[in-house]
């Protein structure tokens, strides 16, 4: 790999990016679909996708290999994705894209503040002037003016 990718911030732009369409693509293809089934649409060709990606690269781990800890924690990961993903679907089918996704990102501002307090990690006034200006750009992107 490239010194670039191997950049946080190569992947996390690009999650942004992924982010930004799935929004897009999501909003077309909820058009009478019911929310909740398209969530199970969208879970099962990402549990399709990584498998897939998991079998080209032999990354594939051995569950015994996985402490109870990381289970516990993935596990609950992936039910607040879940209850993410089916409230944001709700959310699409009820808004516009352009104002849902930025609400539901969101999100950047309470990881910030979470990561302090669970995780202790620190941020410096600049990063807290930064969440609090994402924190009043949702707000601005939300409201119906």
């Amino acid at each position: 790999m490239t010194g670039m990718m191997l950049s946080w911030t190569f992947w996390a732009l690009a999650s942004a990016v992924f982010a930004a369409l799935t929004a897009i693509f999501a909003k077309i293809g909820i058009e009478n679909v019911a929310p909740d089934v398209a969530t199970l649409v969208r879970t099962v060709v990402i549990l399709v996708v990584v498998a897939a990606i998991l079998t080209a690269t032999r990354g594939w781990q051995a569950p015994s290999t996985i402490s109870g800890r990381s289970w516990l924690f993935l596990i609950l990961s992936g039910v607040a994705t879940g209850a993410s993903w089916l409230c944001y679907f709700r959310a699409l089918t009820l808004g516009d894209a352009a104002r849902v996704a930025p609400v539901d990102k969101l999100s950047v501002v309470l990881v910030a503040v979470f990561a302090v307090l669970f995780l202790g990690e620190k941020l410096s006034p600049a990063h807290w002037f930064g969440v609090g200006l994402i924190g009043a750009g949702v707000v601005l992107l939300s409201l119906k003016i």
